[in-house]
């Protein structure tokens, strides 16, 4: 018997659950997949957004500027990347520039500071490469990009220290409402709890629908990505946007905090939940449209292209809250953009909620620090030596394009919540992010991750159940083979 359980370990589930583990609750998070951050907040921008294209009044306007104002402290307490670059939203003819305007009026009744309207000789010098095209800007100085992995994986480690349990590979299946709470039919087993959580992206609808005669629906917005080597990392400094269209902000073209530069994303709504594959019509509209805000996109420089699904609810705003008709059943639904910047906000929020319905004492030893695993790219000559001086396995590299070091994979393996996949390596240490895509690290992470976890090499996956590297050893197959030959002959005969 759990008090709180939250479905889903995307950055949402993981923001709630880091708050919950404040008070004196008896929390668990389940997720179906192997790993936290597997869906959607595997894949999108990255962007702390300033927050003036939210409505005003709106959970995604309060929520927004809450989460972009505490990024910079958070990611100093839990260690992970943040850079407040700023951000430009790029308009290409005169006739629009009023549209700036009213972005800026609605910035300012958000809250969000610092909001200017530059004219194209200061868009310029700003940036040298923006599109000849641009007449003017929206200059928004406290936008930001933060690393999703490291923010989504620092939250979950914090909960799990402060004594949140994880239930991965725990597909929710069935949800009834009892006397006492909820009773939650998952892939493995039972779970009862006194208050249910539903922060499950673009299956929120799934389980609110099955215990709230209001139904909400949610609509997979598929966005794709293109990112390109760190060669191409300084063509700009900010994050540069379009104008808003009624499918959200538009193709960005923005530096990201490990150096590469990211162009994305689409957005074509769909029905099928598992589709994130990329197009070759999803790439060739990304890049046209992202030319539009450049010149000379450098095209040449793209190392891979990937696909996310956004968690659109028709009304266009998020759901957050107690079901009307289901006592103790909480929503985090609809999450779509800025959900990653709300996220820290968004938990707390919710929390606060909770605590409403089930009072509880905050828990006096919480730990509110995280240390983040070394980075041995970019620490300094004498972190470096300092690092190898405890642990020499810090001066072997394993992933030559990101310099990632067998000592960081361990420190990957081992630490709460610790990788068991060659994904979860590379969210945590970014082996196999690199130029070469995992061309040449990926036999040596398999063969530590089963060295490590005590298991075969046959037994490693790239995210889970149904994703194996190996399906046999050719001896096998060949010796099977030859017996299958001699049977053969003998029946011929």
């Amino acid at each position: 018997m759990y008090d709180v359980i939250v479905i889903g370990a995307g950055v949402t589930g993981c923001g709630i659950a880091r708050e919950l583990a404040r008070y004196d609750w008896k929390t668990a998070v389940l997720e179906r997949a192997s790993d936290v951050c597997e869906g959607t907040s595997k894949a999108n921008s990255g962007i702390v957004h300033a927050g003036f294209d939210a409505k005003p009044g709106s959970l995604k306007a309060k929520l927004n500027v809450e989460g972009s104002r505490q990024m910079e402290s958070l990611s100093k307490e839990l260690d992970f990347p943040f850079l407040r670059n700023g951000s430009l939203v790029l308009c290409f003819d005169e006739k629009d520039i009023p549209i700036l305007h009213n972005l800026l009026e609605q910035g300012l009744q958000n809250g969000v500071e610092g909001l200017e309207i530059l004219d194209r000789e200061q868009l310029k010098r700003l940036e040298p490469n923006i599109s000849d095209d641009a007449v003017a800007a929206l200059h928004a100085p406290t936008g930001g990009i933060v690393c999703p992995f490291g923010l989504t994986i620092a939250l979950a480690e914090n909960a799990a220290v402060n004594g949140v349990e994880f239930h991965l590979d725990t597909e929710v299946q069935r949800i009834e409402k009892t006397s006492d709470g909820y009773l939650v039919y998952t892939s493995r087993g039972e779970f009862e709890t006194k208050v249910l959580i539903n922060a499950a992206g673009v299956y929120a609808d799934r389980f609110h629908n099955m215990v709230s005669g209001e139904k909400i629906h949610i609509i997979p917005r598929k966005g794709e990505y293109c990112l390109m080597d760190k060669k191409a990392g300084g063509f700009v400094r900010h994050t540069i946007f379009q104008l808003p269209t009624v499918y959200g902000k538009g193709v960005l073209v923005t530096p990201t905090v490990h150096g590469n530069l990211l162009t994305g994303p689409t957005a074509a709504d769909i029905e099928d939940k598992e589709a994130v594959n990329t197009t070759e019509p999803g790439m060739e509209e990304l890049l046209r449209r992202a030319s539009l805000s450049v010149n000379g996109l450098p095209v040449r420089q793209v190392i891979t292209s990937f696909a996310g699904l956004r968690a659109h609810e028709e009304r266009g705003d998020f759901i957050i809250g107690e079901a009307k008709d289901a006592p103790g059943f909480f929503d985090a639904a609809g999450i779509e953009s800025p959900g990653l910047t709300c996220a820290p906000a968004l938990g707390r929020y919710l929390a606060g909620q909770v605590l409403a319905y089930l009072p509880a004492k905050e828990k006096p030893g919480f730990i509110a620090a995280r240390k983040g695993i070394p980075n041995m790219g970019q620490a300094s000559l004498q972190e470096r030596q300092r690092l190898i001086a405890e642990n020499p396995l810090y001066a072997n590299v394993v992933c030559r394009c990101e310099l990632v070091t067998e000592g960081e994979i361990l420190d990957a393996i081992h630490r709460p919540l610790g990788a068991t996949t060659l994904d979860g390596i590379k969210r945590r240490t970014r082996a196999g992010m690199g130029r070469c895509q995992a061309g040449f690290c990926s036999p040596k992470v398999v063969e530590i991750l089963a060295r490590e976890l005590g298991k075969d090499v046959g037994e490693i996956s790239k995210r889970g159940e149904g994703s194996r590297f190996l399906t046999g050893y050719l001896k096998d197959s060949a010796e099977a083979s030859e017996s299958e030959r001699c049977e053969s002959g003998k029946a011929a005969e």
